[in-house]
């Protein structure tokens, strides 16, 4: 059974959008933060952990290439390690409330009724009546600090806008032709929402999904900057940028560097999901080839 939108999204190439100019530097950037973030033992000059007090708040130098914290702990390590938490975070967090999400999202836009009033209207309000970084703040306030904590709590936090938006697609494809015809031939509900509807809404997923990881490191600093994320010794940016708020006169460079780091991995986020969002929609497509 051929599936319409899943066969624009096969016919869209890699090589389309990454013409972009965007497209290439937010590919370029998160290739770079993937391999800091899996290279960081081998990356990093020094250890994130080791202290010499002999060399506090040393400006960059030859030894010390972004320079060292308060503790003489050296920030380029600092900040090769912490690319490892912000990326372990957004993919983990992203993951867990898209699957929430879908699961919700599916059972809400199938079937209707009573359970979609449920899951939409009671459920879903009841989370987004508190901004999702301060119920995530709860959460971790609740659960305690850690890297599972973190995750999880920035899952149940935003697992309702994948929810809201595969209720939407869902109810779009349900009552199309393809859909009809599969349920006519005998396969049963789950068959048709894994075998296809789901295929035909994975372009909107994808895209969400992309623009999400961007709010995930962004969430994930500012909870390490309050003191709720990876506990200390372990090196996270937000951690990084509570630790230099005593010394942004005397020592710049301890919040330059972290606050880089954060910009530049959710810009690349962002640039890669206004890329997909233009390479994977026909019309988008349509009207750049339009205006060639």
């Amino acid at each position: 059974m051929p599936y319409p939108y899943a066969e624009d999204m096969h016919a869209t190439t890699p090589m389309r959008w990454l013409r972009q100019p965007l497209a290439l530097l937010g590919t370029g950037l998160l290739l770079l933060f993937v391999l800091c973030a899996a290279f960081a033992p081998w990356l990093a000059p020094h250890s994130p952990v080791q202290l010499d007090l002999t060399a506090r708040l040393a400006s960059p130098n030859a030894a010390h290439w972004f320079g060292t914290d308060e503790l003489g702990r050296d920030i380029l390590s600092r900040a090769l390690y912490g690319a490892r938490i912000s990326l372990s975070v957004a993919v983990g967090a992203v993951a867990l409330s898209l699957a929430l999400g879908v699961v919700a999202g599916c059972l809400a836009g199938y079937y209707g009724g009573w359970l979609d009033t449920v899951l939409n209207v009671y459920v879903s309000n009841a989370f987004l009546a508190l901004p999702g970084i301060l119920l995530a703040i709860a959460f971790v306030a609740f659960l305690g600090p850690g890297l599972g904590n973190l995750i999880l709590a920035l899952a149940i936090s935003g697992w309702v806008g994948y929810a809201r938006l595969v209720r939407a697609q869902v109810m779009s494809v349900r009552e199309r032709e393809f859909v009809e015809a599969a349920r006519a031939l005998g396969a049963s509900d789950l068959r048709v929402l894994l075998r296809h509807i789901l295929p035909n809404i994975l372009q909107p997923l994808i895209v969400q999904a992309a623009v999400g990881m961007a709010g995930a490191v962004m969430a994930e600093a500012t909870l390490s900057f309050l003191g709720l994320g990876v506990p200390p010794p372990a090196a996270s940016w937000g951690s990084m940028l509570n630790e230099a708020r005593a010394h942004i006169l005397d020592a710049p460079h301890m919040v330059v560097f972290p606050a880089i780091a954060v910009m530049l991995c959710v810009l690349s986020f962002n640039f890669l999901g206004d890329a997909l969002r233009d390479g994977l929609d026909p019309h988008s497509q349509m009207r750049s080839e339009a205006t060639r």
